[in-house]
């Protein structure tokens, strides 16, 4: 009888172990943060087939964004029947969605070797790569390492117009589900301040089944772009696709009231594991369980700022400080204003109004931006949705005469309205893409000043902030130009700060961008530095000088474009070639010495080791020298063009 009291103490043990035991799968996690990273420790490739059966009715979820953001592009990307889909949504065959609208798409899950998955293709396009199309264009419903596994493709050959098999993250129930009346799982992709708790309450489920699903604790955490299963008794409700109310307190028991289910599995688990152990020790074992519970931490799994566990910072899950909630009580929202307020004009949506005769279409600029005049002066007002804090803090900081001024703020009906200086010549885009036109002509010298404004204000972005920004979406679109064709850089929707040391890259599962200008250790494994910035000012130095879009040089497969750009230096280039590869629109007006010197500086900027690019100070230095070329020549040419008129009007 000595050894009675151990009874209880080991059928507690083996209790309070059972979710782990009887979960459906282990959660994934931070395992995809890294592409090349091998194995399944934690179903990097998928779930584990380990169901009733080898193939079920599945139900996935997808966030509506351009260009997939109706039933037929949905339906096309992810391998679903468009009926189907536009049934379980409630909305016609034809409907489009919102963006950023939950979508849930039923699919055929089923076993392919050791994983459950759900089939599908997708055709690379350009700039593509394996992290990209699994953290982007499908959001976290498949990985980097189940694409390499599915395709057995060699590291790096992945070229336009290569078909890929896109093996979907679904599962079916196992029998201990079944047993508790689980017909579905269906795979949520996890996003911003989501937890176990709010995403159960979403699709009626209690939060102690889902953390069973998962092997999840009420002191695990869960990461945005990652998968988390659902177990359901029913299919998915729409209900559960509308946005949740913020912030939901945790419940005030880590038990939920599925309580009596824990204990007929507990009683399963005695038979099976300790069998014949005397129900007293079971009650003993409950009771000891429950009590040692309430001693325990009661928050569950929330998105957190950064993995404890992780050497390595991610983007992805970077809660931002001093977030502008736009759904926020009108007490709250007045706090945000009253502290913007202290340094930055708040305007009325009224005055806004009348700034724009009411938003007119006369007043349209592009997009989402009005032409307005605010006491007399001209200004542009943009109208935004979502977290605008991170750009206003930014730009509230910073003033520099290359970088776009903000000048104001309106809050009005959960829209955001910024105010900026107005950029009387708009974007430079509008003039190097549409050098056909007569009225949007730059010349040489113009093109020179125009790179030299924009690593003006990058150099400052990067050198004189503190602490350091990057603007990770440098393009033509978002270089504004005065009345006097000087460069402001624009848009600050998606910068950060990079703090420590340039060679402790940090690095991002959250690749948000424009193809062609991103550059390729941030595409293929999220590393973020200010060598970003470097390579994106690389291709926009290369469209200044064509008159082409960045992506007309990827419509051959397998293009290199520092091959294309090393032909150029070739000793063996004709002027035929040179010609070939600047715009046509100059007719020949440039100094080809200097183009040549610009060649190489963009050769060095899109170079694929980050390492070897160099700092804006260095390009600023070269442009400076450059410019003053450039004007040199351009007064010689206008002073040979006059002689010369002068010699045939004699």
């Amino acid at each position: 009888m000595r050894f009675f009291p151990l009874i209880p103490v080991l059928a507690f043990a083996i209790f309070c172990s059972f979710p782990l035991i009887l979960g459906q799968q282990p959660y994934i996690g931070l395992g995809t943060t890294a592409c090349p990273r091998r194995g399944n420790p934690h179903s990097i490739r998928g779930y584990t087939c380990n169901g009733v059966n080898r193939s079920c009715q599945a139900y996935l979820t997808f966030r509506s964004q351009p260009i997939y953001n109706s039933v037929n592009t949905i339906s096309a990307l992810l391998g679903a029947e468009p009926s189907k889909l536009a049934e379980i949504n409630q909305v016609s065959r034809n409907a489009t969605f919102e963006t950023n609208r939950l979508v849930i798409v039923p699919v055929n899950c089923s076993c392919a070797g050791e994983y459950y998955q759900s089939n599908t293709s997708y055709v690379v396009q350009n700039a593509d790569t394996l992290f990209l199309i699994a953290n982007n264009t499908f959001e976290g419903l498949s990985t980097c390492q189940a694409l390499e596994n599915q395709n057995e493709l060699p590291r790096g050959d992945l070229f336009s117009g290569t078909r890929l098999a896109i093996p979907l993250r679904c599962a079916c129930p196992t029998i201990n589900q079944t047993e508790k009346g689980v017909k579905y799982l269906l795979s949520y992709l996890v996003t911003w301040d989501d937890s176990v708790s709010v995403i159960s309450e979403r699709f009626g489920v209690y939060t102690n089944s889902t953390l069973d699903a998962n092997t999840l604790s009420y002191t695990s955490t869960i990461y945005p772009f990652t998968t988390i299963l659902v177990p359901l008794q029913g299919p998915p409700s729409i209900s559960g696709t509308a946005e949740p109310p913020p912030s939901p307190s945790p419940p005030s028991t880590p038990f939920s009231p599925s309580g009596g289910n824990s204990n007929k599995t507990w009683v399963y688990v005695v038979i099976g594991v300790v069998g014949g152990i005397a129900l007293i020790s079971s009650l003993a074992a409950i009771i000891f369980c429950r009590v040692y519970s309430k001693d325990k931490k009661k928050d569950v799994p929330v998105i957190v700022s950064q993995s404890q566990s992780q050497s390595q910072s991610f983007e992805a899950i970077e809660k931002p400080k001093g977030k502008i909630l736009l759904d926020g009580e009108s007490e709250e929202l007045s706090e945000i204003l009253s502290s913007i307020g202290k340094s930055l004009k708040v305007y009325s949506f009224k005055e806004l109004r009348k700034a724009t005769e009411d938003f007119s279409p006369s007043f349209w600029i592009k997009g989402s931006v009005y032409r307005g005049v605010i006491n007399g002066d001209l200004a542009a007002i943009k109208k935004t949705e979502g977290d605008v804090s991170k750009e206003i803090e930014l730009l509230n900081k910073v003033n520099h005469s290359n970088v776009i001024r903000l000048s104001g703020v309106s809050f009005n009906k959960g829209h955001w309205y910024l105010v900026y200086e107005y950029s009387a010549n708009g974007s430079l885009s509008d003039w190097i893409y549409s050098s056909n036109i007569d009225d949007k002509f730059l010349n040489w010298a113009q093109r020179m000043q125009i790179a030299l404004d924009v690593a003006t204000g990058l150099d400052y972005l990067h050198s004189f902030t503190c602490p350091p920004y990057i603007h990770k979406d440098l393009k033509s679109n978002n270089i504004l130009l005065d009345s006097y064709f000087r460069a402001k850089i624009s848009n600050f929707s998606l910068a950060r700060s990079v703090e420590g040391e340039e060679d402790q890259f940090p690095m991002t599962r959250h690749i948000i961008g424009t193809k062609g200008y991103m550059a390729p250790e941030y595409l293929e494994h999220g590393v973020v530095s200010t060598k970003l910035d470097v390579y994106a000012f690389g291709i926009l130095m290369m469209e200044m000088l064509t008159g082409k879009e960045v992506a007309a040089f990827y419509t051959e497969e397998k293009v290199n474009l520092s091959d294309f750009l090393s032909a150029i230096l070739d000793e063996e280039s004709d002027q035929e070639r040179l010609g070939d590869f600047m715009d046509p629109s100059l007719h020949g007006n440039y100094p080809t010495e200097l183009v040549k010197f610009v060649v190489r500086l963009i050769l060095n900027c899109i170079d694929k080791d980050p390492v070897n690019r160099p700092a804006l100070h260095e390009i600023l230095t070269f442009l400076s020298r450059t410019l003053e070329s450039s004007l040199t020549w351009e007064t010689s040419m206008n002073i040979s063009a006059n002689q010369s008129l002068c010699s045939r009007s004699s």
